[in-house]
């Protein structure tokens, strides 16, 4: 984004997630041969899960726009495209996993999302197909200078934040789809405690800015009130 000095909280909540990045990338290998846990209904509000975090950070304190220091499209742009940055790589982490035979809507429990084009047209895709008009549509958007400006000095457009709201919406899907159809292979590459401090700090962010509405994010509320309200009780380092 525009040069200028990074603030404190900022530099701390890159080196959050580009330690959740660090280790997410060195996973993008297959379970070592063991076999996923089977399902279960919301097998990942196990305590023993749901206990296992990789840092123990303040996500309130650090989701907070720094004062006086940054502008908040510039705090939200650079929030947003390394939240897009880290939840496709988490994606990709259990991507053979999904597929049109395994995922043949894009669902969390009974859920169904559907892709609405420029158009407004309305079409089921199966779940890897949905994630990856995902992907593009938001690849497409963060690299867009008139949209996402780099250059000092460039304003972002009056529609910046209706942007964003929506980018964070398909985000949220993307996390929804990963607990409710692939926690268990999530688990087998030991891969929990990085999905839930990812998730955990990206329910924080979009709470704090009022990014998504409530009856959006409702399906996941009860993984929502246990993360959020344990995310300093750190068992994984």
């Amino acid at each position: 984004m525009h040069s200028q000095k990074a603030p404190k909280n900022g530099l701390t909540c890159k080196m959050v997630l580009q330690a959740v990045g660090k280790v997410l990338r060195k996973s993008k290998t297959k379970p070592n041969g063991k076999k996923a846990p089977a399902e279960e209904k919301k097998h990942y509000l196990e305590p023993e899960y749901t206990k296992v975090r990789v840092v123990d950070f303040d996500l309130k304190d650090l989701v907070a726009l720094p004062a006086r220091e940054i502008d908040l499209n510039e705090w939200l742009a650079s929030n947003t495209t390394t939240f897009f940055n880290l939840i496709n790589l988490q994606y990709s982490t259990i991507s053979e996993f999904c597929t049109g035979d395994t995922c043949q809507a894009m669902t969390a429990y009974n859920t169904i999302y559907y892709w609405y084009d420029e158009r407004g047209k309305k079409t089921k895709c199966t779940a890897p197909q949905y994630v990856d008009l995902v992907m593009t549509f938001v690849q497409k958007l963060v690299t867009d200078e008139d949209i996402f400006p780099t250059k000092y000095g460039k304003p972002f457009p009056s529609t910046f934040e209706s942007v964003v709201r929506k980018v964070f919406r398909y985000l949220f899907h993307v996390l929804a789809h990963i607990y409710c159809a692939h926690f268990g292979q999530t688990v087998a590459l030991e891969l929990q405690g990085h999905l839930n401090t990812l998730y955990t700090h990206f329910i924080v962010f979009v709470r704090h800015f009022n990014l998504i509405e409530p009856k959006e994010t409702c399906i996941m509320d009860d993984l929502s009130q246990v993360l959020c309200e344990t995310h300093n009780h750190v068992t994984e380092r």
